[in-house]
């Protein structure tokens, strides 16, 4: 795939495996999963190979490497060009003929498919800014930031999501509340630190710092309505503590989130087991439902 920036990055198609052998149905009446992965992470990653299979049983799935990534060209921002690789894969997942797309995001992954469930909607459905405005108590940015923000990333048409996926997602940017995210930046601000980045975690790292800071996570979720999200965070999660995902929830607004506190799970994909990634699938399945011409 290219990006609107022209950053190629590779991704992997799989069609839906369930009912094998039976008749397979049409790209349109089959729902496609995107699976934006961590950190570090890339679509040949096993814990991603493994949630593709799980996801695979219930839809079509698209993984791919975000830039600086595993065969993916450019540099990783650590979360903020990276809304433009998503958007090319669920605009492929259109291109492919499937007319409902799922995000499923994890960590990093997960803070993007937050931002661009808010940067990239339906033009249908999205003629009443007054319910995706907020006030400047709110720390919602209104729809005067919000259209500023997605002027930064017009260009690809059918790019929007029709449900959000985030696992184990930061609520705001620059949190260095535990050891592992003050290692974290470390390895993102300091020459020594991309360093190892490169050439022991596999990922090429922009040095340039965020111009402008963009949109943060929680400023994101109130602009996802009316695509329905779920918020997944494990209770063990040692980068992000439980406060991230109870104020990204509280963000969303009564009805405006499902939030599932996962007990015993760590963070992100390496800790989502096969139960979970079924319920997730399940999720995304029962959120999108094919509709009647």
């Amino acid at each position: 795939m290219l990006t609107d920036d022209g950053v190629p990055v590779e991704a992997v198609y799989e069609p839906c495996t369930a009912g094998s052998g039976a008749p397979v149905d049409t790209a349109a009446e089959t729902l496609a999963i995107v699976v934006a992965h961590g950190f570090t992470g890339s679509a040949d990653r096993p814990a991603v190979r493994r949630a593709a299979r799980a996801f695979a049983q219930r839809a079509a799935v698209i993984t791919f490497s975000f830039r600086g990534h595993g065969r993916s060209g450019g540099r990783s921002t650590v979360g903020d060009r990276e809304v433009l690789d998503l958007a090319a894969a669920v605009a492929w997942a259109r291109e492919l003929g499937h007319a409902r797309v799922v995000t499923v995001g994890f960590s990093m992954g997960g803070s993007v498919v937050l931002r661009h469930g808010a940067l990239y909607t339906d033009a249908d459905a999205d003629t009443d800014t007054g319910t995706r405005s907020g006030t400047a108590d709110s720390g919602v940015p209104d729809a005067s930031v919000r259209v500023a923000a997605r002027e930064r990333h017009r260009g690809r048409m059918g790019a929007h999501s029709d449900a959000v996926v985030s696992v184990s997602a930061p609520a705001r940017w620059y949190y260095r509340g535990t050891a592992p995210m003050r290692r974290l930046h470390w390895v993102v601000t300091r020459p020594s630190g991309r360093f190892v980045g490169r050439y022991g975690l596999r990922t090429r790292i922009a040095t340039e710092e965020w111009n402008p800071v963009p949109l943060s996570p929680v400023q994101s979720v109130p602009l996802i309505a009316p695509a329905p999200l779920l918020l997944v965070h494990g209770d063990r999660d040692p980068y992000f503590p439980l406060d991230h995902p109870r104020m990204l929830a509280d963000a969303a607004g009564a009805g405006g989130a499902e939030l599932w506190l996962e007990r015993g799970m760590g963070h992100a994909e390496n800790a989502a087991d096969d139960a979970l990634l079924t319920r997730i699938a399940d999720w995304a399945v029962a959120a999108c439902p094919i509709m009647d011409n």
